[in-house]
């Protein structure tokens, strides 16, 4: 077979030397071939690869064959003949198969060779056969193809070098129970990072560790949505009795220790503070109460060092959706907790760098004692919430600095009070209501107030170039940003929700989007999320899978809460979820390398974060029930693989629950080769065909619940 593939390759490049007249025909000629041979080699190694395993395995019970048991003394002698004879044939047997088998790579091998060698050069005598009027216009794909060639046949080349390179990924050391990667505060201090800065976000090359991680050694799966809302296990988050009773946020105490659980029940007195900080906060707007937030524009917040979610925990029922960001925190963290309640969280940081939303993007941001200092970095700070505040948004921040009478009484207090109130000004934000600890202010719906300003009285608005609409991790900048984005609408002139989901036709222009491809985007997302949810049973892994649309029931509305959609185009998952009352809430990322959708996914209400799947997600392990991916993997094929698949695979195992599912919707061919990893890192996986797409295959995969073993 390999001599047979060897010569029809030599054929394959002498008949396409004839046919260089069409360039468009022969470029998409030799992507199909490329595809066809991986999949050929690809067939041949695993055949090999099998065909050694099987045989590894059946030498115990070939080896216990001959065991014969005599009763008599006196057939010592033929029992030993008969003993010698069989390990003899044994011995044999077992040189002749690994004759053939060394036989068989070493074939394999020197094929690899020589296909690459035929491969290059035919690919070199075609093109400089090709006229110089033509060979302009292909030689940039050609170079690529053959880029992509020699890649595709190396990975050959490392299967067949057998199971050594194919054996299953380790587990991490129990001190990397809650590891994260690009966080490192021993090590950022080590390179001199200080003033907070050590809590940034710094990935460096060595950072990944190619290892699962376990969870910790009473992990219990968590309860379901609501339940678990209320109640979470201690043994799933990293916290001491202490760091519960001494936190000095307001809505840290808000919680109660008990023997294995920590309770965040409603039932409890302390939860009336956050119900009456919410009706304040609501009549310091001019509401009635929080239930009118949604009808004053106001749909997503961003609670800012959010303590342990209760906050958002009890807007959600009013439909506002908050997302929790706070600083990184090896115990004890804000992040790690509230999301093991089922609330939305990540790990950002004021510090020193954007965070990696686009400008104007939420409708209120909140800080009750968040533990920023405002009035530092020259106002940076300040700065930055209002590059990310709508036009009429709200800055709602509580703080001992703020008491009138306690300030009056300590002269630096009052200093800092000042700094921030005149600079808030000079933002051109009106200080609407100051009660107490507490202070709102509102961002103006209007341009022309900025320049209505005296002259050097605040910082200046920024020019184009430095008004990125995207940025990612970039330094706090020191002037005004949003000014030149065409989303400048205040919130009070959008649609309320749920009916700011559906866009408009001129709010799809800015994306250069129709309605009809919105409507289209829905209509397949209500399909999907309907087979995706009567699939996520175990039965899917038997021998007589569940297919989409069996007879048997699909899983409760709350088996999933919280849901990373890695590649979010529309956030249509997100809409098709909502919309079939599944209580889930989803974190939708838009990739650096792909479509930048994200700004259009936070207009329609829904939360969303850009980053690069190259790098490790800012959150903690164990924190999703599932995960999406739909056109990933060939998004980064496309970008030439400039991380491994096996490296986005087990970023996918670290964030994900045990028995938490992974649902990735690809090419088929890259779903081949992702199917052969989920072996090594232990998932269950089966592939589906998708009978409204030849050219595309589903694999869905369950995490496995390994328990970590006393020491």
């Amino acid at each position: 077979m390999v001599i047979t593939i060897i010569y029809e390759e030599f054929l394959f490049f002498h008949e396409l030397s004839r046919d260089w007249i069409d360039r468009k025909v022969v470029y998409s000629t030799l992507l199909l071939y490329r595809r066809q041979l991986v999949l050929r080699y690809l067939s041949i190694s695993s055949s090999v690869l099998t065909s050694k395993k099987v045989i590894k395995m059946s030498r115990p019970l070939h080896r216990g064959v001959p065991a014969i048991r005599v009763t008599s003394s006196s057939n010592g002698l033929l029992d030993s003949q008969v003993k010698e004879q069989t390990e003899k044939e044994e011995l044999d047997r077992n040189q002749s198969s690994h004759s053939r088998h060394r036989l068989t790579i070493l074939l394999l091998k020197s094929s690899l060779v020589v296909i690459v060698i035929l491969a290059l050069t035919g690919s070199f005598w075609w093109t400089l056969s090709i006229s110089t009027s033509s060979r302009g216009h292909i030689f940039h794909s050609s170079r690529r193809l053959q880029e992509q060639l020699v890649s595709d046949l190396w990975d050959i080349g490392e299967l067949s070098f057998g199971t050594s390179r194919m054996k299953e990924i380790e587990f991490c050391p129990g001190e990397l129970e809650n590891y994260i990667p690009c966080f490192n505060v021993s090590e950022n201090l080590d390179s001199g990072f200080s003033d907070g800065n050590e809590y940034d976000r710094v990935c460096r090359q060595r950072s990944r560790q190619n290892c699962l991680v376990l969870p910790p050694m009473n992990y219990k799966i968590p309860l379901r949505w609501p339940t678990g809302r209320d109640i979470i296990w201690v043994a799933n988050v990293k916290i001491t009795g202490q760091e519960v009773f001494t936190s000095g946020s307001l809505t840290k105490r808000m919680m109660m220790l008990e023997e294995e659980q920590i309770s965040f029940r409603s039932a409890s007195l302390m939860f009336d503070g956050v119900e009456d900080y919410s009706h304040q906060i609501a009549e310091m707007i001019g509401l009635r109460n929080e239930s009118n937030f949604i009808q004053a524009g106001i749909r997503t917040i961003l609670d800012i060092g959010c303590g342990y979610g209760s906050f958002g925990a009890h807007l959600f029922s009013e439909q506002i959706l908050t997302i929790c960001i706070a600083n990184y925190e090896s115990s004890g963290s804000q992040v790690q907790l509230t999301l093991e309640r089922g609330l939305p969280a990540m790990i950002g940081s004021f510090s020193s760098k954007q965070l990696p939303h686009p400008s104007l993007s939420f409708d209120l941001l909140h800080c009750a004692r968040c533990g920023i200092d405002w009035d530092k970095n020259d106002g940076s700070f300040l700065i930055e919430v209002d590059r990310v505040l709508r036009p009429g948004g709200y800055f709602v921040w509580t703080s001992p600095l703020i008491n009138v009478q306690s300030s009056l009484r300590n002269k630096e207090k009052q200093k800092r009070w000042n700094f921030v109130r005149d600079f808030a000004e000079n933002l051109c934000w009106e200080l609407m209501s100051q009660q107490d600890e507490t202070v709102v202010w509102k961002k103006t719906s209007k341009k022309t107030c900025y320049n209505s300003r005296i002259s050097g009285s605040g910082p200046s608005i920024c020019s184009k170039v430095q008004d990125v609409e995207f940025p990612y991790y970039r330094p706090l900048q020191n002037c005004i940003g949003g000014m030149h984005s065409r989303r400048w609408v205040p919130i009070e002139e959008r649609a309320t929700w749920p009916s700011r989901s559906n866009l408009n036709p001129s709010e799809l222009a800015l994306y250069g989007l129709h309605l009809d491809e919105l409507n289209e985007d829905t209509a397949n997302y209500r399909i999907i999320v309907r087979n995706y949810w009567s699939l996520l049973s175990p039965l899917i892994f038997s021998d007589h899978p569940k297919r989409p649309g069996d007879e048997d029931p699909s899983p409760p509305y709350n088996m999933l809460r919280n849901v990373l959609d890695m590649n979010a185009r529309y956030g249509g998952l997100n809409a098709a979820l909502l919309e079939a009352r599944k209580s889930v809430w989803v974190m939708n990322v838009v990739p650096t390398t792909g479509p930048k959708y994200l700004p259009l996914i936070l207009d329609r209400g829904y939360f969303g974060v850009l980053h690069d799947w190259c790098e490790a997600f800012p959150t903690y392990p164990r924190t999703y029930d599932m995960v999406h991916a739909e056109g990933l993997l060939s998004l980064e094929s496309s970008q030439h693989w400039r991380c491994t698949m096996l490296d986005i695979f087990t970023e996918i195992d670290r964030m994900l629950r045990p028995e938490g599912w992974i649902i990735i919707r690809d090419a088929a061919l890259l779903i081949d080769s992702a199917r052969v990893l989920t072996r090594r890192l232990k998932w269950e996986a089966r592939v589906i065909e998708i009978e409204s797409n030849n050219d595309e295959r589903l694999l869905i995969c369950q995490k496995p619940f390994f328990k970590r073993q006393p020491s």
